[in-house]
């Protein structure tokens, strides 16, 4: 049995500590169809977000390839990295929501856990909250900008060189944010249910 330094109290395993990122411990647990489905979901648009780097990654080289040795590059390539440069954000951006890698500076938030678990479990539901707020706010921009490029048959590139279509990635910008929008809802509602942070599987240890 491990000894206790005198001065100091034992750790209380039901506070948890703070969160330093990632899938709510709620989602191991609960094995609802909701709550299967949204990670099934979060993988699949990763994965397609990895896809599409490496499919990206391909088509600059074989530009720059055709440049230099052929003098021939390739036409819509640069159009086609704009547009992919967003997607893919926000593609991954839900996964990333789920594993704690959006960037953020929580040292008072740890501080705050520290001392008061219920306090920081309050201000962790916060930021989720917000974090949904903020996904709404975009939605009410995306979603009639999608609408508008879909109606006009908006496109990037010149006609008879090449030309592709602006909706797709509209699309896949209001897709990304509705997954973003439920998992920032997710970790805020275990915040608020659990005894412990729900973000066990990234705890951070208290000393």
């Amino acid at each position: 049995m491990p000894e206790q330094r005198p001065g100091r109290p034992s750790p209380d395993p039901t506070n948890g500590a703070p969160p330093q990122g990632g899938a709510p411990a709620a989602s191991r647990d609960d094995g609802s169809l909701v709550t299967k489905t949204l990670d099934w979901v979060l993988s699949v648009l990763n994965a397609l977000g990895s896809i599409w780097i490496f499919v990206l990654m391909v088509m600059i080289d074989s530009d720059a390839t055709g440049r230099t040795f052929f003098t021939h590059p390739i036409n819509g390539v640069n159009e086609l990295v704009e547009l992919s440069i967003v997607g893919i954000v926000f593609l991954q951006l839900g996964d990333a929501t789920r594993r704690g890698k959006l960037t953020r500076s929580d040292g008072a938030f740890k501080a705050v856990f520290r001392r008061s678990p219920v306090t920081g479990r309050a201000l962790g539901a916060l930021f989720e909250f917000l974090g949904v707020l903020f996904i709404v706010i975009v939605l009410w921009g995306a979603v009639p900008d999608m609408i508008e490029a879909w109606e006009r048959d908006y496109y990037v590139g010149e006609q008879g060189l090449f030309t592709a279509p602006e909706w797709p990635i509209k699309v896949v910008i209001v897709i990304g944010c509705l997954i973003t929008g439920l998992q920032f809802l997710r970790i805020g509602i275990a915040y608020l249910r659990r005894r412990h942070s729900p973000l066990e599987e990234h705890e951070i240890a208290v000393e």
